[in-house]
């Protein structure tokens, strides 16, 4: 599995551009806020500190966003339209932890250039679990939507534990990222590693989301039998 993304991956790093839109005042209030985290905690940065290195007023930036974490939220939704619009289709025929290890792997090269950024909020979120919470939120929709990316269902209540389960596995996967070398081989063994405990996992839910629909089944034909017995009674009668 490892060996098939690091293919991908080479293929596809010769043609990466860059985002559109960055030339924007909501581009360069993105950017400006991913180049001040990698230079201090999300909690020192004010809005006039951000507008500032934007090189936008405070009138532009509130029209823009409401708060710094509005911000990330906006990033976090660029870096999944970039991976949306770059599935490999040569990836189709592969199983379901293929694809998805493929779809996460591009991912984390398109936040290669904010490493350091993502460094310095992974350190905010362990001693601010509002902080937490909130990034959490953020990487559950993004990664509902990677698993759609990789053909997996991420529809209903199944689909929302598989997305939680996966922000979970991904986040794990970003403490070995931020610290890994130029080849990425500690990340290419950590993914595959998340993803192998995740695939179990999916199985015990699969499991485990099948036992009360066995049960409710099995409570139906408990309700229907007597009363379908006291019809044929009935009938019988007549």
């Amino acid at each position: 599995m490892a060996r098939k993304a690091a293919r991908s991956k080479a293929r596809r790093s010769t043609s990466r551009t860059a985002a559109p839109g960055a030339d924007t005042p909501r581009g360069r209030i993105i950017e400006a806020l991913m180049a001040l985290l990698a230079e201090q905690p999300i909690e020192r940065i004010g809005l006039a500190a951000l507008a500032e290195r934007a090189g936008v007023t405070l009138a532009d930036l509130r029209g823009e966003f409401s708060s710094p974490l509005a911000v990330l939220a906006a990033h976090a939704k660029e870096i999944d339209r970039q991976v949306l619009a770059e599935i490999d289709p040569e990836m189709e025929e592969e199983d379901a932890r293929e694809r998805l290890f493929d779809v996460l792997m591009r991912r984390l090269e398109l936040l290669a250039p904010h490493r350091e950024a993502i460094r310095s909020l992974l350190r905010s979120a362990r001693r601010d679990p509002p902080l937490a919470l909130a990034l959490n939120a953020m990487t559950v929709r993004s990664q509902q939507w990677m698993l759609t990316a990789a053909g997996i269902d991420a529809s209903g209540p199944k689909g929302m534990v598989r997305a939680q389960g996966l922000a979970l596995l991904y986040a794990n996967v970003l403490r070995t990222w931020v610290d890994d070398d130029d080849d990425q081989t500690h990340t290419l063994a950590a993914l595959d590693n998340q993803l192998a405990r995740g695939q179990r996992y999916a199985g015990l839910l699969d499991e485990l989301c099948r036992i009360p629909e066995a049960a409710c089944a099995f409570r139906r034909r408990l309700r229907g039998g007597p009363r379908r017995g006291r019809e044929r009674a009935h009938r019988a009668a007549m």
